[in-house]
């Protein structure tokens, strides 16, 4: 596995606001699910640092809760470095259930493809982007990339959902049935188990993933980290690009806090950069 990386390090370059500021447009239409209009929040670079490249932002809150206003400060470490962040909404479990999230989270992938000249983005530079449940939509989009089962009728039918990079931040890769067996409450009631393994990331991730850099705490009860370590391994297995930082003494959702946030950004960046940017 590997080291926790030394923060330290880049923790000086954290001042978002010598970086210039980051503009937002809220609450702009991309698609429908089912009969709801979904949102997304666009976070746009400050001038002159643009990099043409956008990066998908997926909540938490354990598919039950949580909304794309809860990441604004999480983006503006990438936002800030010439990155379009958007961030998304998707129907919660209580809502719709399974695959409705996944189809909600590549009508947005299809959407910002479509959209890419009004973006300033190039079409074949958009990265997804999780945390904790969004984590498994971010895995599972760059997955099942133009998998017609998953894809929906969310809007912008026919573009392509393929992914450039993934950033996964404490991610759900498993779905597995409740402790008193009954189904998880993603999928619907009565679901067996072949239902959860097919709705779990781990079980679709091929040589043809792309470029992954996951960021985990060592400390979180929430997910622990043996299941992004073993995440980690499946990947380096198939001879993927990725990357692993595991942060020593930090819970779920640590990089909620600016002093880890911002070198999170710098070290998704750096890997960006040399996987996309800059290959």
């Amino acid at each position: 596995a590997a080291a926790a990386p030394a923060f330290g390090a880049i923790a000086g370059q954290k001042s978002d606001s010598t970086r210039g500021t980051v503009s937002m447009e809220k609450d702009v239409v991309f698609g429908k699910g089912g009969g709801m209009d979904l949102r997304c929040d666009i976070y746009r670079p400050p001038a002159g640092t643009e990099k043409r490249m956008a990066t998908i932002h997926f909540h938490g809150g354990g598919f039950a809760g949580g909304n794309k206003e809860s990441l604004s400060a999480r983006v503006q470490p990438l936002a800030s470095r010439g990155y379009v962040a958007i961030t998304a909404q998707y129907r919660l479990s209580g809502q719709a259930k399974w695959p409705a999230q996944i189809e909600d989270a590549k009508a947005l992938i299809r959407w910002t493809r479509a959209n890419a000249g009004r973006l300033g983005i190039q079409p074949d530079r958009i990265a997804v982007v999780g945390y904790s449940a969004g984590g498994h939509l971010a895995l599972f989009s760059a997955a099942t990339p133009d998998q017609k089962e998953f894809e929906g009728n969310g809007g912008n039918p026919g573009v392509s959902t393929q992914v450039a990079a993934c950033l996964a931040y404490y991610p759900n890769t498993a779905v597995r049935p409740r402790a008193d067996g009954t189904a998880h409450a993603l999928l619907p009631p009565g679901s067996n188990e072949a239902a959860h393994l097919a709705a779990s990331p781990i079980s679709h991730i091929t040589a043809a993933f792309p470029p992954i850099v996951i960021f985990h705490g060592l400390a979180d009860v929430t997910i622990p980290v043996e299941s992004s370590q073993q995440l980690f391994q499946q990947l380096r297995d198939l001879k993927v690009p990725v990357e692993f930082h595991q942060v020593e003494g930090v819970p779920h959702v640590f990089d909620s806090h600016p002093e880890f946030a911002d070198p999170c950004g710098e070290f998704a960046n750096l890997f960006l950069d040399r996987h996309i940017l800059n290959p």
